[in-house]
């Protein structure tokens, strides 16, 4: 079992039970989810870092808790016992080890009336910073701070507020987005004004200039990096089950847009791991998915839910979401630099050929034990266990712990510094050394990565300047079209961060929005270098770990 020194310190930080070894973790974890039949072949999965799930399934499989999903979604409704019956539901969540996403555009806007009182009414923001407070003094399963998704439609009254909220300071405990629908992308194209709609009686409260709108949703983005956007029009345009209504909501980081009491559980794959001599090998990566299926399936039916309308919802569809990690790690060893047209191709053929394999195992699995009971109005015409197989995740956790490099992200700095449960953890990756010479123009490339965290400046042939190119060298329009052509091929939604560097401007945020939508993505985040004084990661480090 081939651990990184930063893997060891997150996974005993974070995840071993007292006494518990790396080794014993992952057996608790084959047993829990596996059973007899399939407790070995999920263990060399999972040994072998092929493949890791979520944090709460390597935290509570085979415990008392047994609670193994990480997205959750919550309904806000617009009555005093429905706001805080939604409150305790995401404690239990939370303390379970799960994150919770809500709209919460249903909810009355600031100063309208409150009925059966001589009073007003304050406002979805208001009550976010109840749920705010509330999420501070509930650790995720004791062993990381809650995490939320706030969700405003941009028809909202209250939408301006929403915007800006985070500027004031709280809200520590919440990523925001705005709910973009067709009408204001409609308005936004032709000049018109949009109406901002109270949802208690459908009224228009005012109307606005939507470029208006956009430009203050790109000020407060450029400024802290966010809102996001979601593109509501194309979740449900794309949406599998149709039938069901509308999606409003995802989880707190926008991959996972799911109806309210529904849960998801999530896997990646460990691309890196499957470039064999230069080149992918396409047998292993289809091995890996139908596996990875297999345990995330499995993982539905051993889940302790912690609600019962989580349960029946989430039974109702058998949402899965596996996806990807070590995708700029896979590229550097193909010798294909991020920003390049081939990047964009090969990142399209290849999810699409894990879309593949993903949903045939689910159509087998459907086959062998039964389709999602929810099928009947959904898109698809034969036999599927899963209602959704596909998801990008930003493996935040998961990629220390697989010693490779985020999601489909690039890398962000070859060596930074990470803050682990408040101690600075600092990291030079190992491909440095691995594919970097040791001398270039006279100066020690190693100690100029591990100050600066980049080759930038160093005397190296263009091609591998431009392999070893970090996040915010990478033109933002590239970053995008990155997401998009992995969410071509991906049922539910893409977690990705568009990187700017310091000197962007709001108009270049709005920019990004504007072609994440034309391309079809879900969502978009951005984040602009050092716009925010508690980034988690910093570029370049003192005394570095080495990365696998």
């Amino acid at each position: 079992m081939e651990l990184s020194p930063q893997g060891r310190f997150l996974l005993q930080r974070r995840y071993l039970l007292p006494g518990e070894t790396p080794h014993g973790l992952f057996s608790r974890v084959a047993d829990a989810v596996g059973g007899t039949a399939r407790s070995r072949e999920f263990f060399s999965l999972l040994s072998r870092l092929l493949f890791l799930p979520n944090s709460p399934t390597l935290m509570n499989a085979g415990t008392s808790i047994g609670q193994l999903s990480a997205c959750f979604v919550l309904p806000v409704e617009d009555t005093l016992e429905g706001i805080f019956s939604s409150l305790a539901h995401m404690a239990l969540i939370h303390k379970s080890g799960g994150g919770t996403g809500f709209s919460f555009s249903r909810l009355r806007p600031r100063g309208d009336v409150v009925d059966g009182t001589m009073g007003a009414a304050s406002g979805p923001v208001s009550f976010m910073r109840v749920f705010d407070t509330a999420t501070e003094a509930v650790k995720q399963g004791g062993r990381r701070r809650g995490a939320n998704m706030g969700v405003l439609a941009a028809s909202h009254p209250d939408i301006e507020e929403f915007i800006t909220c985070k500027q004031a300071g709280g809200f520590e405990n919440f990523n925001i987005s705005v709910g973009v629908d067709a009408r204001f992308l409609r308005c936004l194209e032709t000049g018109e004004d949009y109406d901002l709609i109270n949802p208690r009686d459908g009224g228009v409260w005012k109307s606005i200039d939507p470029g208006s709108l956009l430009r203050l949703i790109a000020i407060s983005a450029w400024a802290s990096g966010e809102p996001g956007m979601l593109f509501l029009d194309e979740i449900n345009r794309r949406n599998t089950t149709p039938n069901l209504g509308l999606i409003e909501a995802t989880n707190p980081c926008g991959e996972q847009p799911l109806y309210p009491y529904e849960s998801c559980n999530l896997g990646s794959v460990n691309l890196a791991r499957c470039i064999k001599k230069h080149d992918l090998d396409e047998d292993l990566l289809t091995t890996v998915v139908r596996c990875g299926i297999d345990f995330l399936d499995a993982v539905i039916d051993v889940n302790r839910f912690p609600l019962p309308e989580i349960r029946e919802r989430t039974l109702a569809t058998r949402k899965i979401g596996l996806g990807v990690m070590g995708f700029s790690e896979a590229l550097i060893r193909l010798g294909i630099p991020y920003e390049s047209r081939e990047a964009l191709r090969f990142a399209g053929s290849l999810m699409e050929r894990v879309q593949a394999a993903a949903r045939e195992r689910s159509e087998e699995l459907g086959e062998e034990k039964g389709s999602f009971p929810a099928i009947e109005g959904s898109v698809y015409a034969g036999d599927m266990r899963n209602a959704t197989v596909t998801t990008i995740a930003p493996t935040g956790s998961l990629h220390l712990i697989a010693a490779t490099t985020s999601g489909i992200e690039p890398v962000f700095s070859f060596a930074y510094t990470r803050t682990i449960d408040g101690q600075p953890v600092n990291i030079i990756s190992g491909l440095v050394g691995e594919f970097l010479p040791e001398t270039a123009g006279g100066r020690d490339v190693a100690e100029h990565v591990r100050r600066y965290g980049t080759v930038e400046g160093l005397s190296l042939p263009a091609h591998t300047r431009d392999l070893f190119k970090t996040a915010i060298e990478i033109a933002p329009e590239h970053h995008v079209r990155m997401q998009a052509a992995f969410q071509k091929h991906v049922d539910n939604a893409v977690s990705k961060t568009v990187n700017l560097p310091e000197t962007a401007t709001p108009d270049d945020i709005a920019r990004v929005f504007s072609l994440a939508h034309d391309l079809g993505c879900k969502g978009v985040t951005v984040y602009r270098y050092r716009s925010r004084p508690d980034q988690i990661l910093s570029r370049g480090c003192d005394v570095c770990l080495i990365d696998g």
